[in-house]
């Protein structure tokens, strides 16, 4: 099994006539897609929230004028593909675009080190 996490793109559209970016309570945030990122190598007994938690800090990104925030996440088959990845399939015949993948084991590693 695969863990997709599934992400919200926004982009600031607050621009000034002076050319500056509104922020805060000035912002304005404008949906712009987003990303399915699939976590690999799990072996089934880990907690989910616990490993979005832990991998939270590598897809989400905050600044003034760009963010991206995790809006959702589940458990697929290991063969599973997001929509853009079948399209891909469809009309190329072939992935020339993967979802990025973050190696569970790996972060395991890290985090242990």
């Amino acid at each position: 099994m695969i863990l997709v996490i599934e992400t919200q793109h926004y982009e600031n559209y607050a621009w000034r006539e002076d050319g500056t970016l509104g922020v805060g309570k000035d912002a304005y945030w404008k949906a712009k897609g987003g990303d399915s990122i699939k976590v690999t190598g799990l072996s089934g007994d880990e907690d989910l929230d616990a490993v979005v938690d832990t991998v939270r800090g590598e897809i989400e990104m905050y600044n003034d004028g760009f963010r991206v925030n995790i809006i959702g996440y589940g458990l697929e088959q290991d063969n599973w593909m997001s929509d853009f990845e079948k399209s891909q399939l469809e009309y190329e015949g072939v992935i020339q675009y993967k979802e990025r993948e973050i190696n569970w084991p790996q972060v395991v590693a890290e985090v242990m080190a």
